[in-house]
């Protein structure tokens, strides 16, 4: 494809980060704006993963604690998130819980399966932590013990989520990951470190991550790609 016809379907204001960081070449602008949507679809295929694994883990802990109903019940008269300062995440569940209802499609799994990853990062914040037994961590048996130096707390796991939370948002929004947050240049440093943390998390919770990512994990390989279209 030309890149005037490629650059028309796009947006040229979109195209004008992919040109600069070519140094003006379209053909490799068009090529890098190939490999960033490359980049995306293996991320995000990951943090699925990644999210499918946190989301059980975290399930399979509570329902031991509060019951396999744990979730719709956490919202009702007296439940463990009807707390006025947790308004937005009991706002969130009984939402999905109503919309369920009316479709006359509730079960525990689909009700799972409609939150969204922030109310898991959550779960770490310091209410919701203590709302669920303060023993959540106990989802991550293979963690470091904390020292003077790192402190592996409930913060700590907020603070990972959220940074992968944060990427999540980017690939939804159709956000370009080949570059830094401000700027032009290519910089794959960012997805590998993000990669790099999903990977960690994984092995904390006793997860193999190159088995478990067996077949979607491209992203080492896709950086490389776009690392090659570098200016000299």
């Amino acid at each position: 494809m030309k890149y005037k016809d490629f650059e028309r379907i796009i947006s040229a204001e979109r195209m004008t980060r992919y040109v600069q960081a070519c140094c003006g070449d379209t053909r490799k602008a068009m090529t890098l704006y190939r490999y960033n949507v490359e980049l995306a679809q293996t991320a995000f295929a990951i943090i699925s993963f990644f999210e499918v694994a946190l989301r059980n883990a975290i399930n399979s802990h509570l329902s031991a604690r509060f019951g396999n109903e744990w979730l719709k019940n956490s919202v009702m008269p007296n439940g463990i998130f009807t707390l006025p300062i947790l308004s937005k995440t009991r706002d969130i569940i009984y939402f999905a819980y109503n919309k369920l209802q009316r479709d006359n499609a509730y079960s525990h799994t689909k009700l799972l399966a409609e939150m969204e990853f922030g109310i898991w990062k959550y779960m770490f914040s310091p209410i919701q932590y203590r709302q669920t037994g303060r023993d959540l961590l106990r989802i991550f048996p293979n963690r470091p013990r904390s020292s003077a130096q790192a402190q592996y707390n409930p913060s700590y796991i907020f603070n990972e989520l959220d940074k992968i939370n944060t990427l999540r948002n980017r690939i939804a929004h159709h956000e370009p990951i080949c570059f830094p947050a401000q700027g032009e240049q290519i910089y794959t440093d960012y997805i590998r470190n993000e990669y790099q943390k999903m990977q960690v998390l994984l092995e904390w919770m006793g997860i193999k991550s190159s088995v478990f990512l067996y077949g979607i994990d491209h992203v080492n390989r896709v950086c490389k790609k776009i690392d090659r279209l570098k200016p000299v």
